[in-house]
């Protein structure tokens, strides 16, 4: 299936390499704001959050968002709508989620959502709402070494966007064996995943049969999102931070960073989930 045409955009660049100039076209990942709004039945619909993303899987987003932010479980999605074409030049910027239970809205205004494709969820009232508790993760699956090692080259071939432009973020879910079973790409790291967990949910698969791979560093978002999502190890190809450690640790998330060219380090849980002890003595 071939990228949304807003997904990736084709503009005419000067590229300057010392004294030489060349007018050529180039392709750029797209990026616009998403409302992401919910309903009960018989509800008037409830302003979650706006947030910067690539153009594209809307449906998986909004939910998958709803999901990792801990508004919803999942099940009680009946259906996602986009706007009013009379009314809106672009309706996929505005989706509404469809619930079989009543909304809270008062959650929204104690969250304070403001989302941004960079950073993800700001201004949170307070450091008890960004560390959501979650139900403790199963044990495993288990993933060897040889699995984690191979991992950047695999998800490189899947990311057919970022060939294009290398302006997007992918987050993939891979089975044990090193299989990929799903994977989404999105000018933000955050909207990555969410559109990942999102079409898992929405296919009704189970989270905790994978570990996710993220392109991007490690926050503690990305920690949380997972583990609220089920997924019990999360490996990033670039730095995790010190919130991003005490989450997983917290959380009970098997957290690696720097999984890139052969290598990768281990910050929490190195070995319930990741090898045996045999296998790290070869």
């Amino acid at each position: 299936m071939l990228p949304p045409i807003r997904q990736i955009a084709t503009r005419q660049i000067v590229a300057v390499r010392g004294k030489a100039l060349e007018v050529r076209d180039d392709r750029i990942v797209g990026e616009a704001p998403l409302e992401i709004l919910a309903a009960g039945p018989g509800q008037d619909p409830v302003a979650v959050a706006v947030t910067m993303r690539t153009p594209g899987h809307e449906a998986e987003l909004a939910i998958g968002f709803l999901r990792t932010e801990g508004l919803i479980d999942g099940p009680e999605v009946v259906r996602t709508e986009v706007g009013d074409a009379r009314h809106l030049n672009q309706p996929d910027d505005t989706i509404l989620v469809r619930l079989s239970k009543s909304f809270d809205p008062s959650v929204v205004a104690e969250r304070h959502f403001v989302a941004t494709a960079s950073c993800g969820i700001c201004g949170k009232a307070s450091i008890d709402e960004v560390a959501i508790r979650c139900a403790p993760l199963p044990d495993g699956p288990v993933v060897s070494r040889g699995v984690i090692l191979a991992l950047p080259d695999l998800l490189r071939v899947a990311q057919r966007a970022f060939d294009a432009t290398g302006g997007l973020h992918a987050a993939a879910l891979f089975t044990p064996a090193g299989e990929l079973i799903a994977i989404h790409e999105d000018v933000g790291r955050h909207n990555a995943l969410d559109k990942l967990i999102g079409a898992l949910s929405i296919a009704g698969m189970d989270t905790a049969r994978g570990f996710a791979v993220i392109t991007s560093r490690a926050s503690y978002e990305m920690v949380q999102k997972s583990a609220l999502a089920g997924i019990g190890l999360v490996a990033a190809v670039s730095a995790p931070t010190g919130f991003a450690v005490r989450t997983a640790i917290e959380a009970d998330v098997t957290l690696v960073g720097f999984a890139r060219e052969r290598s990768f380090v281990v910050y929490a849980d190195p070995a319930r989930r990741l090898t045996t002890d045999e296998e790290w003595k070869s």
